[in-house]
């Protein structure tokens, strides 16, 4: 019976994620795409380099939340620390989480980059006139840039999960006093 409860619960969630991600990226996709079309190059540069830190920062936390010690946060918790209980929600919902910050987040930033990199060759392009196509540059660099990011942000997650994922609970924590 709980096998089949979890079935049920891993479809519903894959469902959920669909929406959300569709969602997410229609009104990044949108804001981001009409907000660079009007932007100089620097500030389109500027707004790409964000994207892409903000890809690799949710990789890292999902990735600190799989393999962050519970038990430190069961020990902060009983002491009444602030953050430890959602720490410790983080950390029960570890796939949940790490598939929103990952593949939701990550992918979305993925896919927005690579817009976002395919409108700033255009406009370098046509800014200084260059007659060779930058997007493949462009492209290589965004990738490049993501995936070190990744690389580099995998192993600051295994040696300092705890602290990502008390850092990130302390956060919510603060969001959550104005529901």
């Amino acid at each position: 019976m709980q096998e089949k409860n979890n079935k049920n619960s891993n479809k519903s969630w894959a469902i959920k994620a669909f929406f959300l991600s569709f969602t997410l990226s229609i009104v990044v996709s949108f804001l981001s795409s009409n907000g660079i079309e009007n932007l100089n190059v620097v500030a389109s540069t500027i707004i790409l380099i964000t994207v892409i830190f903000i890809g690799v920062l949710f990789d890292i936390i999902g990735i600190a939340v799989t393999v962050a010690n519970e038990d430190y946060f069961n020990a902060k918790a009983t002491k009444k620390a602030k953050g430890a209980k959602t720490a410790l929600n983080l950390i029960k919902n570890a796939s949940k989480v790490a598939n929103i910050c990952a593949d939701v987040v990550g992918d979305i930033c993925g896919v927005i980059s690579g817009a976002i990199s395919a409108m700033l060759a255009i406009k370098i392009s046509s800014t200084y006139n260059i007659s060779i196509n930058v997007q493949y540059i462009i492209s290589a660099l965004v990738a490049s840039l993501t995936i070190s990011g990744k690389a580099l942000g995998k192993d600051i997650a295994a040696k300092k999960s705890t602290s990502i994922v008390y850092f990130v609970s302390r956060l919510l924590n603060i969001f959550d006093k104005y529901k």
